[in-house]
């Protein structure tokens, strides 16, 4: 049970920091043309991607963690001393690899900050909150620690 609940709260976890990113990706591309961007305008339009982007991104992420956790698993049953640093860059390649491959594949950058190097790395350190979520979750608690 500790496993799949670290898993959707790693998904959510990577899904809401990655909307995030990518709602002030695309403002910091407005603003860049000139327009002023208020306060308010930066946390609808967060709120707006969170929401409207449930359809699409999430499942894909869903796919990339359903991959990249396991995988990082099995390293991590080799190297159990690199638990949390395994899970952390599990979850950063999901993220960066889903828009690699998106662009490899169907030679289109679905989601325009990630066509900048900062823009992917953004998703990348969405994918690493998540897989920190995963191991904060899924790590047995230690008899006599808090």
């Amino acid at each position: 049970m500790r496993i799949i609940l670290g898993y959707v709260a790693a998904v959510l976890a990577a899904y809401l920091m990655g909307c995030i990113a990518i709602s002030q990706g695309n403002i910091a591309a407005v603003v860049g043309m000139g327009f002023e961007v208020t306060l308010s305008q930066r946390l609808e339009s967060a709120q707006h991607d969170v929401l409207s982007m449930t359809a699409l991104y999430l499942p894909i992420i869903s796919v990339s963690f359903l991959i990249a956790l396991p995988a990082a698993a099995l390293v991590i049953k080799r190297y159990p001393n690199l638990r949390r640093l395994g899970f952390v860059l599990g979850g950063f390649v999901a993220l960066v690899a889903i828009h690699l491959i998106i662009k490899q594949v169907f030679g289109i950058s679905g989601i325009a900050p990630t066509r900048t190097i900062m823009g992917l790395i953004m998703q990348g350190v969405a994918g690493a909150f998540g897989g920190y979520c995963y191991y904060r979750l899924t790590t047995p608690k230690l008899a006599g620690s808090e």
